[in-house]
């Protein structure tokens, strides 16, 4: 089974959707299914090197304390799924561009959703920008990357039009909010789901797919 899982490294319900689909998958160790990872921006106007953290809240949320009031259910569903969000540690929102490159290239290095779970923890627990190259380089040595080719490939245009593709697909599956779960390319969810509502998801898949193909005589 395959799942595609468009995302924002910066999408807090993400980092919730991810930790309650891998609690799903554990419930099903019979089941063979791959996870791949897609790029959306929720604010791709943002400048490549961010902006300051208190100004972004500012023009989204109309200040701090209004952002607290919306980030006080997320944060308790968080701490929930074992998840300590620290949104007061966050300096920078960043342009998510770049994370979303290293995040493709985990998938050929084999540790893509390794990389995802490293991308969120350092943005919402650690506090990190995750715009910042040095973040990036670090990031992928960690997911055991090498962190000088990570470097060199984010200094120049590797892989931009792949994103932009990527990027251009979900817009015209209308895909306007993540997270957004693809099943074997016939299901589509958005929202984090409920670990048993995933698994029982998995389930009707699984009953629906064709019976293999007897051996030749």
């Amino acid at each position: 089974m395959q799942i595609d899982v468009v995302s924002d490294t910066v999408c807090p319900w993400c980092h919730i959707g991810r930790a309650r689909l891998n609690k799903a998958i554990a419930l099903r160790p019979d089941l063979d299914i791959q996870v791949v990872w897609h790029p959306f921006q929720l604010a791709p106007e943002l400048p490549p090197e961010g902006v300051d953290r208190k100004e972004y809240l500012e023009q989204k949320f109309g200040g701090a304390d209004k952002a607290r009031h919306i980030y006080t259910p997320i944060v308790e569903a968080g701490s929930y799924e074992g998840i300590p969000f620290a949104f007061e540690k966050i300096k920078r929102t960043p342009n998510t561009f770049d994370s979303h490159r290293l995040i493709l290239w985990a998938g050929a290095a084999g540790c893509q959703d390794r990389m995802v779970g490293i991308l969120f923890r350092l943005y919402f627990e650690d506090g990190a920008d995750i715009g910042d190259p040095e973040v990036l380089a670090g990031a992928a040595a960690e997911a055991g990357m090498d962190a000088d080719l990570v470097r060199e490939l984010l200094a120049g245009d590797a892989d931009r039009d792949r994103i932009d593709a990527e990027l251009t697909v979900a817009r015209r599956l209308n895909i306007q909010g993540v997270p957004t779960f693809l099943f074997n390319q016939r299901y589509l969810l958005s929202g984090a789901q409920d670990p048993m509502q995933l698994s029982a998801l998995f389930d009707r898949i699984e009953a629906e797919a064709p019976a293999p193909a007897p051996p030749a005589s």
